[in-house]
């Protein structure tokens, strides 16, 4: 049992980088210091940005949920994003990542969210929403950000591992 333990933990560790880690830390500490609950809404991210979080002793006290919505109808249902902002502007664009950030905040006990919607690849691109265009969004007090990101095709993991990174900067920023 003490292996089994031992080789958890060495991929525990190991599940995010060390950057990663301590955003999440920081994260954790401000809202549970104002007493704020969170939410993320995630789909290229598929959970990441929620496993970041959890991945940090007492987040149960500033993380609510996490809504992983990878489709529209998911996105539609999950978190009231409009069908006519999918239908004008696609799951990946500002319109979504900001419905999203605020469709979370409404659909949870949360007074902040962060918002991933993007392209990680390795198809799926277009010459329009080129492979590693993300798009993430961040509500809470006192409104809505937003942030486009332009990744490149630099591989499905890494496109995902750098959203991830994204988006806790821009809720880190959000929560000041």
């Amino acid at each position: 049992m003490p292996l089994v333990r031992a080789g958890f933990a060495a991929y525990e560790k190991a599940m995010f980088p060390e950057d990663i880690r301590r955003l999440a830390q920081q994260i954790v500490a401000s809202a549970t210091e104002r007493g704020l609950m969170l939410a993320t809404a995630e789909s290229c991210t598929g959970g990441l940005v929620a496993a970041a979080l959890t991945a940090i002793p007492g987040s149960s006290a500033a993380l609510d949920r996490g809504f992983v919505t990878y489709s529209n109808e998911a996105k539609m249902q999950m978190l009231d994003v409009p069908e006519a902002a999918l239908a004008a502007h696609g799951a990946v664009s500002e319109a979504t990542a900001r419905a999203m950030a605020v469709g979370a905040v409404a659909r949870s006990r949360a007074q902040a969210s962060v918002s991933v919607t993007g392209v990680a690849g390795p198809g799926g691109g277009s010459t329009e929403k080129p492979v590693g265009l993300v798009h993430f969004a961040a509500a809470g007090p006192p409104g809505v950000i937003h942030r486009e990101m332009r990744f490149g095709d630099i591989g499905r993991d890494a496109v995902r591992m750098a959203s991830v990174r994204a988006a806790l900067e821009l809720l880190a920023d959000r929560l000041g």
